[in-house]
């Protein structure tokens, strides 16, 4: 068991090293300035594309896809928790190849990297449009735990409320529950939370239009700017000029 033990570790000290080593090869300083022009809040990353990113991911999953669901959920925390954002992005990659694997549990773990791990939008957008999009589809029930995000003094858990729902919506589900998050955060002063909720309200807005429509009509004159811009951006152009009007 010990041997066992330590050869995980060894293993998984083994692939971060790698990860990280070939990260710093691939970044450099300007792309690094060019990324954080993205973001007002402070980011680390190396400095790498996303399609760098994405293929670097594939390419080092090759060495570990073998392993158990929970060992690479172990190294995608520990990815991270290092706070830079194209570990985070192969961390959301790499626990994804497990979607069809997923049990109620692991939204424990999903729900620690939200909470503690997320500096960022992309991080969350990442993270939530897929994994947990995902996860919600297959465990409906724990749409209630993304109601509980909406209360959340971090804008990134309230931001993963909506965003979670992203996939989802698009495919006509939960509108219900999407509204009812919409409204939870109706007001909320935040723009990186009126985004999401927004966004998703626009995807709902694919196939319930009609629905998603009366909603904004109904909330406008206190929904922020912001939001409604967002929810009636994919309609047509008399009901965005309607839904606009004073």
């Amino acid at each position: 068991m010990k041997n066992s033990l330590k050869n995980r570790m060894n293993i998984k000290q083994e692939i971060i090293e790698i990860v990280r080593s070939e990260l710093i090869n691939l970044g450099s300083e300007e792309r690094q300035l060019q990324t954080k022009r993205f973001f007002r809040e402070k980011i680390d990353c190396y400095g790498i594309t996303n399609p760098k990113t994405h293929a670097l991911s594939k390419e080092i999953f090759q060495q570990i896809k073998h392993l158990s669901k929970d060992d690479v959920f172990d190294f995608c925390t520990t990815l991270w928790e290092s706070g830079f954002l194209e570990e985070s992005i192969i961390a959301c990659n790499w626990s994804y190849k497990f979607h069809k694997q997923y049990v109620p549990s692991d939204f424990e773990q999903m729900e620690y990297w939200i909470q503690e791990c997320i500096n960022n939008w992309a991080s969350c957008d990442t993270l939530c449009n897929h994994n947990v999009g995902s996860f919600i589809e297959m465990y409906p029930e724990y749409i209630n735990q993304l109601k509980t995000f909406t209360q959340s003094e971090n804008r990134w858990v309230k931001r993963a409320a909506a965003v979670s729902l992203i996939v989802p919506a698009r495919k006509g589900m939960f509108l219900n529950d999407i509204f009812e998050i919409a409204l939870l955060m109706l007001t909320d002063k935040d723009d990186m939370v009126q985004k999401g909720y927004g966004w998703m309200l626009k995807e709902a807005s694919k196939a319930h239009q009609e629905e998603v429509f009366d909603f904004v009509i109904e909330h406008k004159a206190i929904m922020p700017r912001t939001a409604l811009r967002y929810a009636i951006e994919k309609m047509p152009p008399a009901l965005r000029e309607l839904a606009m009007s004073k």
